[in-house]
């Protein structure tokens, strides 16, 4: 929820900006930039219904029957893969903060200075939210019994925090110096 507000910001940043000549040239990415927090704006409320759908089949997982050998296994089963589950959508989450403060700092500098502080916001709401959705993903991990899986989706977790920060930092030096720092070429969505 806190990413889809985030992706919000970047969209009314794009929209305050687009049709004033001072950022006429800026013209095509404030369209991408719309576009992209309307688009991430619905993904994030999608994955949040996934999330919490997840979470209701690990549960019901977990109040399966024990009493035999055959129920202690099927239910082990059961809650491996309700595990996968509720580790692989928030690690879509995170992989969606991305293209979400990518959005935000390639704004910053580039579109209207009043309202600079919302991609400011919207790049810490995009980083609290992968934050969040990061320490999901790990908690669910041992629970899958897959050590190498867990391991590359770890990796991948600990790949993306570092991206998400590196940005959201740009986009406040951006926002605070009011220059933006060259184009970077925008992740497209998986």
């Amino acid at each position: 929820m806190a990413a889809a507000l985030g992706a919000s910001l970047v969209r009314m940043v794009a929209a305050l900006s687009t049709g004033r000549p001072k950022f006429i040239d800026h013209e095509p990415l404030l369209a991408w930039a719309m576009a992209t927090g309307e688009r991430l704006s619905h993904r994030f409320l999608e994955l949040a219904d996934q999330d919490s759908a997840a979470y209701a089949g690990f549960a019901a997982a977990l109040k399966l029957p024990k009493a035999t050998d055959a129920d202690i296994a099927a239910r082990q089963a059961a809650l491996r893969a309700a595990a996968r589950n509720a580790s692989e959508i928030p690690l879509a989450c995170v992989e969606a903060c991305l293209q979400l403060v990518e959005a935000a700092e390639v704004l910053a500098g580039r579109s209207n200075a009043n309202a600079s502080s919302d991609l400011n916001v919207a790049a810490l709401l995009g980083e609290a939210a992968a934050k969040g959705a990061a320490a999901n993903v790990l908690v669910n991990l041992p629970s899958i019994g897959d050590s190498e899986l867990e391991g590359t989706m770890t990796a991948r977790v600990t790949e993306l925090l570092g991206a998400i920060e590196d940005l959201a930092s740009q986009t406040r030096q951006a926002v605070g110096s009011g220059t933006p720092r060259d184009p970077i070429a925008p992740t497209e969505p998986a």
